[in-house]
């Protein structure tokens, strides 16, 4: 029978022979494959389109062995690896491309990590707390756990996005060297800081609880984990997933910036595309876990995901500067600020109570909403 993981996705099944001829199990060794027969090479309209679709097989079959892997280790931990698995490639995605574009790339770490934090805390938590309350009417979560991991996001965003718009060591929305290196070590901290809180001082505080409050009980308790070699042939097909999805990213690179470009887009159009492109799997395993009710499940991804996505590409982005020429801007214009001020505003205001409704889930698309018109039309 097909067990479920905590997020809601299939568990694979030791069954064998059998278990290899899924689509999760062929997908990333046959992006693989597509990938080597197109590295190197302008693919025309037919074979990017043939690309784009190998392309999101492997990254929904990469969060799927992620949530195999997860579904061995339990919550809070399995939100823990989804997030960190997605935000593995979304690096991957940034440093190729930024090192692969030359200087017209110069804010797209910027502006694919905002985006990334806008699809999270207001695509992601909306849409999960509109499914959830339009199923269970009110949506019931851990304010004290989540409280602290929308304190993190908000802190990390302030120091990594908003503070280089203000410094005045560099011209220009950039962080000097040395200010550089203090930011990723404080998201690196902060970060590490947050998880061990998450998976070990408190996790109580980022388990799904009951109208009154009580801690829900394991749905997988009824559901034996996947065994060892289920789980290691799980992580193999993740970190194949992984290099496939980096390499026909790169691949598809040009393709994606003329496609922005045809739309009438502006350039920075790319990086929401990326975050789009990243986060659609983690998307809906949240929204599976709010159909269910487990809402803190949900919270756990969309929080977890924003934090990851600035606090572990801030200092990968900080390294690579080391051998990719060009200035890095990270400081956010006008509008953005004020995008994701009104964010943390509305945020603390939905998390604070523990309790929502469809209207906040309903206020926070319409926030997404506003983000991707004014991404398309500054």
């Amino acid at each position: 029978m097909t067990r479920t993981t905590a997020t809601g996705s299939p568990a694979v099944r030791d069954g064998g022979f059998r278990d290899l001829l899924t689509w999760t199990a062929l997908s990333p060794p046959a992006a693989l494959v597509v990938l080597a027969l197109s590295w190197g090479r302008k693919p025309g309209t037919a074979v990017a389109v043939l690309l784009a679709v190998v392309l999101a097989a492997a990254v929904l079959a990469a969060v799927h062995h992620a949530e195999v892997v997860a579904h061995r280790v339990g919550e809070p931990y399995g939100s823990l690896v989804l997030a960190v698995a997605v935000t593995v490639i979304e690096v991957a995605l940034i440093v190729t491309l930024v090192s692969a574009g030359g200087p017209e790339t110069a804010s797209l770490a910027r502006d694919t990590v905002f985006a990334a934090v806008m699809i999270t805390c207001n695509g992601i938590l909306g849409l999960s707390l509109l499914v959830g309350a339009l199923r269970h009417r009110v949506t019931v979560f851990n304010a004290e756990g989540t409280g602290a991991a929308l304190a993190t996001v908000a802190t990390l965003a302030t120091v990594c996005l908003v503070l280089p718009t203000f410094t005045t060591s560099r011209p220009g929305p950039e962080f000097s060297p040395a200010q550089l290196a203090f930011a990723a070590v404080a998201s690196l901290a902060l970060y590490g800081l947050f998880v061990l809180t998450q998976t070990v001082r408190h996790r109580d505080f980022f388990l799904p609880v009951a109208a009154d409050g009580s801690v829900l009980p394991d749905e997988d308790v009824h559901a034996a984990p996947p065994s060892d070699r289920a789980t290691l042939a799980s992580l193999v097909l993740l970190v194949v997933a992984l290099v496939a999805v980096v390499g026909l990213a790169k691949v598809e690179s040009p393709t994606i910036e003329a496609g922005v470009e045809a739309l009438g887009f502006p350039a920075s159009f790319v990086g929401v595309v990326i975050a789009l492109l990243v986060l659609a799997p983690e998307t809906l395993a949240a929204v599976k876990a709010a159909r269910r009710g487990r809402i803190q499940i949900s919270l756990n991804l969309a929080f977890g995901s924003a934090m990851a996505s600035i606090g572990l590409t801030l200092p990968v982005i900080a390294v690579a500067t080391i051998w990719i020429d060009g200035p890095l801007l990270l400081g956010l214009g006008s509008t953005q600020l004020v995008l994701l001020g009104l964010t943390v505003v509305v945020g603390t205001l939905t998390v604070v109570p523990g309790r929502a409704t469809s209207l906040q889930g309903g206020v926070h698309l319409v926030l997404l909403a506003a983000f991707l018109f004014l991404a398309a039309s500054p």
